[in-house]
């Protein structure tokens, strides 16, 4: 006997439920969990939305059991469709559903679980398929037995995917109820997938044109398989559900520009208008409707502009590059008005620029005011953002002046009146009690300019100009078109990012693992195994094979390499602690590197340490620097990358990333690497090996260790070079070639013992070659480690172009780079001027040798047109 009204579950979550279970039965079958709400007891509803079920295995005979009570009589009675209230739920049984994060550009966006409805005309194994599939996924379902209901539902809840049965016409025609559901607006972001048929081997495919024309967007072919109904679906959210998620967040941002205080203009590549703002429509007197589709050159052009100045700007936003100016344009009226125009390239689809996003603000003239619409004025001069940009244009203005006037003054024929003038305002500056060394360097050449002819004064003119800019040691690079390699290398590693966050954060693991590394580690320097050992015996040899101790060591090469090293350089005496806490304290370091960095590893650090030990080792180096200078050298060489995330400082700054952020944006990494290093010695006295010294010893250890780390930050690289040049080279150049000089090395060094500062310049360089001796190591070594950094960079490339940040080494790119000109570009700029400097100091024709012989062979493949890391044939031996 059937029986149908209303149902309730019982449900611990909600205290409110109703504690009621009525059951449908036919023999002694129970079925539980069905939430059903109707106007009339004698109906079967039209939606359902499931509160409780069982999972597949012990849902099937109750499954059974509905179709056969509750399903066959009450759909033999006329159904009453148009009044159902469905509610969704999701058994505790269900997967839980949560929202995820979705990245558009630098806008982050939230998504909720999704909805899918399925409309079928009866339940049967396909339609408990998908909502098995649904309950899996932890997508919230609704079922549809009727055309009405499913539109109603649809129109109710909006739901992201709609499934609806294609298999069978007699119940209904699945193609109108697409066609129905299309009609309504909410459908424009919905998947519709249809179900068809199963066919068999003897019959021919049918086209899925006819199911895309009714608007359908894929179609299913028949299977009641709940993990190929669940594929189906968790490949819809991640394709087209995914898509149009991100296509209605565009919704936000087109508000945003409707309501943009600028004029926003956006065309394609040929120059036709795709969008413009009510903002441009006001500035312009068009109405949109007069703009989208026409091309630019169908406008009226204003006469007050220049002959070339559209084809200057073409050239120049053709090129991919930004253009900013002042440019005339022509309203509908007629008049003519002067804008401060930005016009940026965007690149789209195929990587080519595919859109001009031009802003627009009114010029600050009379003129301009005059031919304004009075509400276009106000809006203009009332809001503080036009009037701060008022008066940033006249400061910019009054600046470009005061350098014109000086410009005129150096090549005037009455220039010595204006300098006497420009000499009488500088005497008040000779009366400053506190004077910078640059502040006398300038007054003594102002003075020398008083009483100078005319033609050393100009020119001393522009020695003024130049020491006053900031970046006094930077050479200056050529255009990004003559080298682009170059360029975009220098730029990546020279510049701390573009200051623009994105809304992107990259996360550090902030965890610090100060655990104890669970290889096998020697007790003393004597208990290290013979395979390790053995190759220990060379480190001394700047050809030590770096690698090979990788190998043996399971990737853990820093405590076995340290502990051999600082023992030589008497590190543990020096720091009076035991060979424990030292071994203790090289394993927690070497923990906190990253072994998924292809080259910012424990290898890298102790390749750098292995290289600092061999500059300490050369006679002058040894005679310029004291022990405390030497322990410091080595420690620093240790940490100096201690927690790299294997992405340099750009990223970070691009990315917002919450190291950037504590930095500001300043050495970043280098300061993070040196805090880290000093929270994690000091954390715990089992590894703290500044434990047994005192104040003042540790202070000035710990200063030098910070300084040295901080001189590995490749912004300060040209300013440290030029420094160790201008004070340790040349006066040592002038004392070797003086014919009056009889000293030795010894009485040199001596000197530069003197001057602590000096001291100071030669860790700085010591440790900075150390950092980048890759291109002076054997060529074999050499090649791996120009394999592993390029790697690191292919890899950055490829995250910022996931993450829409900006690219800040567009070179690196893993399916156009070039290794070879990449390496060339980097020894040419970084690596030989500063080896030429340091060679001269400490005396490696070793090293020179290998830089010659390496620099040979990337240019060798470089002429080749080889890309790679060796030629194809020596790869394949």
């Amino acid at each position: 006997v059937s029986h149908s009204g209303v149902i309730y579950c019982r449900d611990s979550e909600e205290s409110n439920s109703p504690h009621q279970t009525t059951t449908i039965s036919q023999g002694t079958t129970t079925l539980h969990g069905l939430f059903v709400k109707t106007d009339a007891a004698d109906s079967i509803p039209s939606v359902l939305a499931y509160q409780s079920r069982q999972p597949p295995p012990s849902a099937g005979p109750r499954r059974k059991e509905r179709r056969e009570s509750g399903g066959a009589s009450a759909r033999s009675r006329t159904p009453h469709c148009c009044s159902v209230e469905a509610e969704t739920q999701t058994s505790s049984s269900s997967a839980k559903a949560s929202t995820t994060e979705v990245q558009v550009g630098p806008m982050r966006l939230t998504q909720y679980p999704i909805q899918v409805l399925l409309v079928f005309a009866k339940e049967d194994s396909q339609s408990n398929g998908f909502w098995w599939a649904c309950d899996r996924a932890g997508y919230r379902c609704n079922v549809a037995w009727t055309p009405e209901s499913a539109l109603e539902c649809f129109l109710d809840k909006h739901q992201e995917i709609i499934v609806i049965d294609h298999r069978n016409s007699k119940y209904f025609d699945a193609e109108d109820i697409c066609r129905s559901i299309r009609a309504t607006e909410p459908s424009e972001h919905t998947v519709i997938l249809a179900v068809v048929p199963r066919k068999s081997a003897d019959q021919e495919e049918t086209s899925v044109l006819p199911l895309l024309d009714a608007g359908f967007d894929r179609q299913f072919m028949e299977n009641s398989s709940i993990t190929a109904c669940y594929n189906e679906l968790v490949q819809i959210e991640h394709g087209e559900v995914r898509s149009q998620f991100k296509l209605r967040a565009c919704n936000a941002v087109f508000t945003a520009l409707d309501h943009c205080q600028e004029a926003v203009e956006i065309t394609n590549e040929e120059h036709v208008i795709q969008y413009v703002n009510p903002a441009f429509e006001r500035m312009m007197g068009y109405c949109k409707g007069e703009l989208i589709g026409k091309e630019l050159t169908e406008l009226p052009k204003s006469d007050k502009n220049s002959a070339d100045l559209l084809d200057n700007i073409n050239t120049f936003i053709k090129k991919g590059k930004e253009w900013q100016g002042v440019y005339y344009a022509r309203r509908k009226s007629g008049d003519s008005i002067q804008q401060h125009v930005k016009i940026t390239p965007v690149v789209g689809q195929g990587g080519k620029i595919r859109h001009f996003v031009s802003l627009k603000r009114i010029h600050c003239t009379n003129e301009n005011n005059k031919q304004l619409p009075k509400s276009h004025r106000e809006e203009k001069y009332t809001g503080d953002n036009s009037q701060s940009e008022s008066s940033s244009y006249k400061r910019k203005n009054r600046r470009k002046d005061s350098v014109d006037v000086k410009s005129i003054t150096s090549q005037s024929s009455d220039a010595p009146s204006l300098q006497t003038r420009r000499y009488s305002s500088m005497a008040r500056i000779h009366s400053m009690t506190i004077e910078a060394p640059i502040t006398k360097v300038i007054n003594i050449i102002n003075a020398a300019q008083e009483n100078s002819p005319i033609t050393v004064a100009e020119a001393l003119d522009r020695v003024l100009e130049i020491l006053r800019t900031t970046e006094l040691y930077s050479p200056q690079l050529g255009t990004k078109d003559e080298d682009p390699h170059t360029s975009d290398l220098v730029g990546g590693l020279m510049n701390d990012g573009l200051r623009r966050l994105s809304g992107n954060e990259y996360v550090f693991s902030k965890n610090m693992n100060l655990s104890h590394t669970h290889l096998p580690v020697p007790n003393t320097i004597n208990d290290v195994p013979p395979c390790i050992a053995q190759l220990l015996d060379n480190e001394e040899s700047w050809d030590f094979n770096i690698f090979e101790l990788e190998a043996v060591t399971n990737k853990r090469p820093l405590v076995y390499l340290g502990l051999k090293v600082f023992a030589r350089f008497g590190v543990s005496e020096f720091l009076n602690c035991s060979e424990a806490t030292l071994r203790a304290w090289l394993q927690v370091i070497e923990a906190n590197y990253h072994s998924s960095n292809s080259y910012h590893n424990s290898t890298h650090a102790a390749d750098v340490l292995h290289a600092t030990a061999f500059f300490l080792g050369k006679e002058r180096v040894k005679g310029s620097l004291d022990h405390l200078d030497e322990v410091a050298a080595l420690i620093a060489a240790t940490i100096h990358d201690v927690d790299h995330p294997g992405r340099t400082n750009s990223f970070l700054c691009n990315a917002g990333s919450e190291l950037a952020v504590l930095y500001n944006d300043t050495a970043v990494l280098e300061s993070h690497h040196t805090a880290l290093a000093f929270q994690l010695t000091t954390k715990d006295s089992k590894y703290n090996i500044f434990k047994n010294i005192d104040r003042n010893r540790y202070r000035t250890l710990r200063q030098a260790i910070i300084d040295m780390v901080l001189a590995t930050e490749m912004t300060k690289h040209f300013e440290h070079v030029n420094k160790f040049v201008n004070s340790i080279n040349k006066p040592m150049g002038s004392e070797e070639t003086s014919p009056h000089s009889e000293g030795s090395d010894t009485e040199c060094t001596a000197n530069i013992k003197n001057f602590p500062d000096n001291q100071t310049l030669i860790k700085r360089m010591m440790i900075k070659c150390a950092d980048v001796a890759n291109p002076c190591r054997p060529l074999e070594l050499c090649i791996e480690w120009a394999g592993r950094i390029s790697e690191e960079y292919f890899a950055q490339t490829d995250e910022e172009k996931r993450q829409g940040l900006p690219v800040v080494m567009p070179v690196f790119d893993r399916n156009t780079c070039s290794i070879p000109k990449s390496q060339i570009s980097f020894i040419d700029y970084f690596v030989t001027d500063m080896f030429d400097a340091w060679d001269a100091f400490a005396h490696l024709p070793v090293l020179m040798q290998h830089l010659a012989n390496n620099y040979k062979h990337w240019k060798t493949l470089d002429d080749l047109k080889c890309k790679s890391l060796r030629l194809p044939s020596e790869n394949n031996n």
